[in-house]
């Protein structure tokens, strides 16, 4: 367990009545799958593109997002259908292989044991968290907790790293920003939880992350240890 996170969840001015979880690369271990997926679109369209050069330029971001980064790097547009059929790659694709996040169903089992309220908030489409909610079998376990990006843009708000999707999910539960603790695994992601007057924990299951850091995030390594961090913000 990270010593520094233990020590910032100690410290915290106000009562935790919240936890937010995003949901890719925190609980479901979907990154490396969509990185493929997208690498591989990107490639066809003519940007060449690795997975790992994927993650690194549009983790935490939004297909939108990332069509558009595309179209300026290429000098052409892709087509008013381009989100829409990486969407549908993407969501056959997780429904097909992706798997939990390892310690994240017990992460979630320890906040509803302690009484507090928990949602889910990400940038991905309801579309795409149904099949991979789907995959893991929680669709009973998350139904009625989950914000997607998607809904707060088609309501004239921003996506992450703006804090829409995040004030959504606490005022979804009348809980004061304050008051809650995100956990994210991307700098956009701890972005908004900050500007959104959150707490936020990094998970960085692979060791340090400076832009995770950087973008205010305390870090932890592993989901199995968030039920002891937990218990040190109740403390």
């Amino acid at each position: 367990m990270t010593e520094e996170a233990a020590a910032f969840l100690r410290m915290r001015r106000h009562p935790l009545r919240m936890a937010i979880f995003d949901c890719d690369g925190v609980l479901i271990d979907s990154e490396t799958l969509s990185n493929r997926v997208a690498a591989g679109m990107l490639s066809e369209a003519g940007w060449a593109m690795t997975e790992a050069e994927c993650e690194q330029r549009f983790i935490g971001l939004t297909f939108s997002t990332m069509q558009r980064a595309a179209e300026a790097h290429l000098g052409r547009a892709l087509g008013t259908d381009w989100v829409s059929r990486l969407v549908a790659r993407t969501v056959d694709t997780m429904a097909r292989e992706v798997e939990p996040m390892p310690g994240a169903r017990e992460a979630l089992d320890a906040v509803s044991r302690h009484g507090l309220a928990w949602r889910i908030a990400s940038n991905s489409s309801h579309l795409e968290m149904n099949a991979k909610f789907g995959r893991a079998g929680w669709l009973d376990l998350v139904a009625g907790r989950v914000h997607s990006a998607a809904e707060i843009v088609a309501r004239g708000g921003a996506a992450k790293p703006a804090p829409d999707v995040y004030l959504a999910a606490a005022e979804a539960e009348g809980i004061p920003p304050a008051h809650c603790l995100v956990v994210e695994d991307s700098a956009a992601g701890a972005t908004a939880a900050r500007a959104a007057g959150m707490d936020c924990l990094g998970f960085s299951r692979h060791g340090d992350n400076p832009r995770l850091r950087e973008a205010g995030a305390v870090l932890f390594h592993s989901m199995h240890d968030f039920p002891v961090l937990l218990r040190k913000a109740l403390i």
